[in-house]
């Protein structure tokens, strides 16, 4: 069966669009034709129709409707209802996407195997969340849990963004003033300092040379930097490429801390969550790692759910991974003890989210004294360097 995307209209002359899967394109035109509608497209792929656009402001758009969907199923309303509901208020973006996962679900698709279809927009933690939901019959808490935890991702977003702008602004005027520096105002320099035949000082004849390097290499900076974010992006998109980038960001001195803490949060919630829908605790691993979109975690619970089946505790298999923080291994001891690992494993994801948070703002925070400092140094060094060659220079004159 392939997916399909298509655009029809129904008796009333609304547009409709969504996903479905189908042997052909002539099967799928059967089927709605079947249903009333009048098919005017049909396209293979859920992926690249659904999302057309779906870029700018999609964890917002999903936010909101998961807000509706908690909201409504609390009160009460049926599933396919509240997704109904739902999305009238979605987003231009996002409507199609929560009308084919509501198509899905009346036709008896479980919704987690409906939102899984739309991977790009839900992801692996709203999947398994509404999973676990599923199996607990406790779908309307796991939106509203779901709705919770987008809105801090949402509010983090948000500041780290604010913050991020004087920054930006900063490396972008800096990297603009380096700029005119080498190709504008250096060479005129140079030019007038080698007529006067006098010998340049060390740093003056060094800031010119990588003046001169700068000027004569710069396509291929420039190649650089358009086929490095290309090919990190390339990379993204396989199982390995994801791996080795996150082994390198775990060796990275604040960045690794902040990564390990991050994954630490996003377990402790899923096993926190699976455990409280009475999932067993080799069930809520392997679900854990289903949800999880970190090929790197993935292999390390993996090793865990091992370890737990051939009789290790959860705490010292968690232990002895090293990906994760040890204050979750030391948490879970607790959890274990007590008999109460559901509620320590909660607690830790609370823990670890609100670290998480903290060290995010204060890693964007300190950019700012730090690229200051960096292109003050860089122009100050400049400066000094031609202004010991002209002085230099007249000194040489008046000699």
């Amino acid at each position: 069966m392939t997916a399909f995307t298509f655009q029809a209209v129904d008796q009333t002359g609304r547009r409709v669009r969504g996903v479905e899967e189908a042997p052909s394109p002539a099967a799928i035109t059967r089927t709605l034709e079947q249903r009333g509608l009048v098919v005017v497209e049909v396209k293979e792929g859920a992926e690249r129709s659904t999302l057309g656009g779906f870029r700018f402001g999609r964890h917002q758009a999903v936010l909101e409707v998961t807000r509706a969907v908690a909201a409504l199923l609390q009160a009460g309303l049926p599933l396919a209802r509240a997704l109904s509901a739902a999305s009238h208020v979605a987003s231009p973006d996002v409507k199609p996407v929560v009308e084919s996962v509501r198509e899905r679900v009346a036709r008896g698709e479980s919704l987690a195997n409906a939102l899984a279809q739309h991977s790009t927009v839900f992801s692996p933690l709203f999947i398994g969340l509404v999973r676990a939901g599923e199996r607990s019959g406790d779908l309307a808490g796991a939106f509203a849990r779901l709705a919770e935890q987008l809105d801090r991702e949402e509010r983090l977003r948000s500041r780290l963004l604010s913050l991020s702008l004087y920054p930006l602004i900063l490396a972008t005027a800096g990297t603009a003033a380096l700029i005119i520096l080498a190709f504008f105002v250096l060479p005129r320099f140079a030019e007038l300092l080698q007529s006067t035949g006098s010998t340049l000082p060390r740093s003056t004849a060094m800031v010119l040379a990588t003046a001169t390097f700068l000027r004569s290499t710069w396509p291929a900076f420039l190649a650089i930097g358009l086929v490095t974010p290309i090919g990190l992006a390339w990379s993204l998109r396989i199982d390995d490429g994801r791996r080795t980038l996150g082994k390198l960001l775990l060796r990275l001195p604040v960045i690794g801390s902040l990564r390990q803490q991050a994954l630490s949060a996003r377990v402790a919630r899923l096993l926190g969550v699976l455990l409280s829908g009475g999932a067993p605790l080799l069930g809520a691993l392997d679900d854990s790692r289903a949800c999880l979109g970190d090929p790197l975690a993935q292999d390390h619970l993996e090793r865990i759910r091992d370890q737990v089946r051939e009789g290790t505790p959860l705490n010292k298999a968690i232990a002895s991974s090293g990906l994760f923080h040890s204050l979750l291994a030391q948490l879970v001891a607790v959890g274990e003890e007590s008999g109460r690992l559901r509620e320590f494993c909660l607690k830790a994801a609370e823990i670890f989210e609100e670290r998480t948070e903290r060290a995010a703002q204060r890693l964007v925070t300190l950019l700012e004294p730090a690229m200051i400092v960096t292109f003050g140094v860089v122009v100050a060094f400049v400066a000094l360097s031609v202004l010991q060659a002209i002085y230099g220079v007249n000194a040489g004159v008046l000699r």
